[in-house]
């Protein structure tokens, strides 16, 4: 077992929210590390965000109790109606995360009925330096990189993914090893969609880098579009491939379709960390793909109805292809734009360092 860095974070987040409660004196640090726990976030942006959130609401929800506990007083009704309240203002404004630390301020506030205003006032900061704590851990421990786990997370869904499709048609291994290989590359897949919604979310924070930002975006999203488009071509497999008569004799060519498609997806996750040599031909020969394609058509007409199950593996393979040339050609412009600006950026230099020199004569 692994500790990962959102782990590691929380117990820090913790330890110094604790330490600042003792520093600021407060009576307790239970509040101040219950808010730290609940403010960890996976980004940047999101920490930002939730901070924002949190003061917010955790104002209002301060306004509530303190009215609640002059109108009403401290009993137990009191404070689950403020609650219920609470939940439904944060649902309306869109603030669902913050909740929790909403409802922990409001209890803390209103359990301190029949003391002065001033220790329902401190549980209140109380929540705010757990809030404080967190958010500072999570920006200076470890931040959070999403396109670097994105990057890695796709070499991960790849590698469940090919060793799932070189495979497939050979049907070599165990069933129930090949059961638990799937249901992990589509969990893969699912965590996957979630990077990319924290890299798409880091676009917002980073003003300067958008148009480059965008770009690796749209590759991005075809990333995980061409690997959505593998995961369905093993399930035609598995419908179809072993389900039609007479597949034997095709095993051989959809077998080797299959392997120089996942070597090519490998060459273009090469390509895009520039691992490969410039004007590397990597893409397969188109040849072989309408030889297919021509055989199955004459294959098809023979039996139609015993047949088009094939024809459905065939057209799972070539979308499958479709969207790994279409990856490769994003990358290419990516590469293409980026070098352009690195060039154009170092003409600009010594411009600029000159009209700096005369400026300075």
């Amino acid at each position: 077992m692994t500790i990962g860095a959102r782990v590691l974070k929380t117990g820090m987040a913790v330890a110094l929210a604790i330490y600042l409660s003792s520093f600021f004196g407060f009576p307790s640090p239970l509040i101040t590390a219950v808010a730290a726990i609940l403010t960890i976030q996976p980004s940047i942006y999101r920490s930002w965000q939730q901070v924002l959130d949190q003061f917010q609401t955790n104002i209002l929800g301060a306004a509530m109790a303190l009215g609640a506990m002059q109108l009403f007083g401290q009993t137990p009704i009191a404070v689950g109606l403020v609650c219920i309240l609470v939940i439904l203002v944060s649902i309306r404004l869109k603030m669902e995360t913050t909740i929790g630390v909403t409802l922990v301020t409001v209890v803390a506030i209103m359990e301190a009925h029949g003391q002065n205003i001033t220790v329902a006032l401190d549980r209140f900061l109380m929540v705010l330096t757990g809030i404080g704590a967190a958010f500072t851990v999570n920006v200076l421990v470890f931040p959070p990189r999403p396109r670097k786990q994105f990057t890695e997370q796709v070499h991960h869904a790849y590698g469940q993914l090919s060793l799932l499709l070189r495979t497939a048609i050979s049907n070599e291994m165990k069933e129930q090893v090949y059961r638990k290989e799937k249901e992990a590359l589509h969990a893969t897949l699912r965590k996957l969609e979630d990077r990319y919604t924290l890299f798409e979310e880091e676009r917002k924070v980073l003003a300067r880098t958008k148009k480059s930002h965008a770009r690796q975006l749209l590759v991005s999203k075809q990333m995980i579009k061409t690997l959505q488009k593998g995961s369905e071509l093993l399930d035609v497999v598995e419908e179809h491939y072993f389900a039609s008569p007479g597949a034997e004799q095709w095993a051989q060519q959809f077998d080797r379709q299959i392997e120089d498609l996942t070597k090519y997806h490998e060459s273009i996750l090469l390509k895009f960390e520039n691992k490969m040599k410039p004007h590397a031909d990597i893409e397969p020969e188109e040849d072989r793909e309408l030889k297919l394609v021509k055989e199955l058509t004459d294959y098809l007409q023979e039996d139609p109805d015993e047949h088009k199950r094939l024809v459905f593996v065939a057209s799972g393979l070539f979308e499958y292809a479709y969207h790994l040339r279409r990856l490769e050609k994003l990358v290419d412009q990516v590469q293409q734009r980026g070098a352009a600006e690195g060039s154009r950026q170092e003409k600009e230099e010594p411009t600029e360092s000159l009209a700096d020199k005369s400026a300075n004569g």
